[in-house]
């Protein structure tokens, strides 16, 4: 009674272990979304997975933190943990700009691709013109599609 009269509240207690979620036979519940990163089982056509869509071949999704500098730590941290830990990225927001194309390029056609950073399997493009300020389009391709490396340059 004195604990309650000090904090006023009910206190809970998360449990994460195992206790109580596993069913009748003793094997824990596992969900494919929850355990299946995307370089494992790539997502299939209209298959919506982190908020992102993938058409089978492409996932995008959109991310933005506000700061440009924010959106990219989500974003490389995001690229971790669906398994793309190896693929060589800018090392900050600053690095990342560089290759963003200059402002007369951006309204036409470019011989020089997309607006952002490109390494197969993954581009980090900046929005288009008019589009959300601070944010980061993410493009992953999957690698074990046939003809995966000209729908990543789109041929």
């Amino acid at each position: 009674m004195a604990l309650r009269a000090v904090t006023r509240r009910p206190v809970f207690i998360a449990s994460f272990g195992s206790g109580g979620s596993e069913p009748a036979d003793g094997r824990a519940e596992d969900t494919p979304q929850a355990t299946e990163r995307i370089r494992d089982r790539f997502p299939g056509a209209g298959e919506v997975r982190h908020g992102g869509a993938s058409d089978g071949y492409c996932y995008r999704i959109t991310f933005a933190a506000g700061r440009l500098a924010a959106t990219y730590e989500l974003l490389r941290a995001f690229l971790v943990e669906e398994g793309y830990a190896n693929v060589p990225l800018p090392a900050d927001v600053e690095e990342l700009r560089r290759f963003r194309l200059p402002p007369k390029l951006r309204h036409q056609l470019s011989l020089f691709g997309e607006d952002g950073y490109v390494h197969n399997p993954v581009k980090v493009l900046f929005p288009p013109p008019g589009g959300r300020r601070g944010g980061l389009l993410l493009e992953i391709y999957d690698e074990t599609a046939t003809g995966h490396l000209l729908r990543f340059h789109r041929r």
